[in-house]
């Protein structure tokens, strides 16, 4: 079913990545969950999945997106403004939540490319992680440095949870003091993050949610599998939990 969402407010991270916040009754959801949002092109709907980055509880729905040139909707997104309106799906999906961790695990992984760091921060804008680990690290790639949406909230845990908190970023496309200057995958691979941070992943202390880019999440799959981390599933619990952005 679809509702109706009104812009409450837009962020515009730079001129092709924005956030929009929307004043919309899509009932309760749980961290990492998404939304649909939508809009009749011609006489056919259009409509794309989108991660909630707002928490639970807050009294407006949040989504974080890039438009796309030739994109059917997020041209249309972008072009927004305060006050428009278009339709959302009245129930949130998805099953990227810690509520389907196993309690086994010290360390929690987060690794996010681009917008895919949206539903780690709803996560994180909760109490459940910071209850549940020992660590909480969010690993981020982006190509450019600008790309990096939501860094100053991001940096904001570190100050709150500053012995649990870790926070690794990678900008591929140029070079950024503070971050890497390479791929997720190659800077896993070579052991930099896990020396970085002196956390290893093992699949006794690891519980990893991979959300992005599907050649990302396929390579580091790839890679946790060769030490021992299995997919996390219901009937057979495990280390890696998944989320493909496209």
């Amino acid at each position: 079913m679809w509702g109706e969402a009104k812009v409450i407010e837009r962020i515009d991270w730079t001129d092709k990545l924005f956030s929009l916040k929307l004043e919309a009754d899509i009932g309760d959801f749980i961290a990492g969950q998404f939304i649909k949002l939508s809009q009749h092109v011609g006489e056919k709907r259009i409509a794309r999945a989108y991660s909630l980055v707002n928490a639970p509880g807050d009294d407006f729905v949040e989504v974080l997106a890039v438009s796309v040139e030739d994109g059917l909707l997020s041209p249309n997104l972008q072009a927004l403004k305060i006050g428009d309106s278009i339709d959302i799906s009245t129930k949130a999906a998805g099953f990227m939540t810690l509520d389907e961790l196993p309690h086994d695990g010290r360390h929690l992984w987060f690794f996010a490319t681009g917008t895919a760091v949206g539903p780690f921060i709803s996560m994180m804008r909760t109490e459940q992680p910071w209850h549940r680990f020992d660590k909480v690290i969010l690993v981020y790639g982006v190509r450019y440095a600008e790309d990096l949406a939501y860094i100053d909230e991001l940096k904001s845990f570190k100050q709150k949870y500053p012995q649990q908190f870790e926070l690794v970023t990678s900008v591929t496309r140029e070079s950024c003091d503070g971050s890497l200057n390479k791929r997720i995958t190659d800077a896993i691979e070579s052991g930099e993050i896990e020396d970085q941070l002196g956390v290893k992943i093992t699949a006794e202390d690891a519980q990893v949610m991979i959300c992005g880019h599907p050649q990302m999440i396929t390579d580091l799959n790839e890679l946790l599998k060769e030490r021992g981390l299995v997919k996390n599933l219901r009937r057979a619990p495990g280390q890696i939990t998944v989320e493909k952005y496209w």
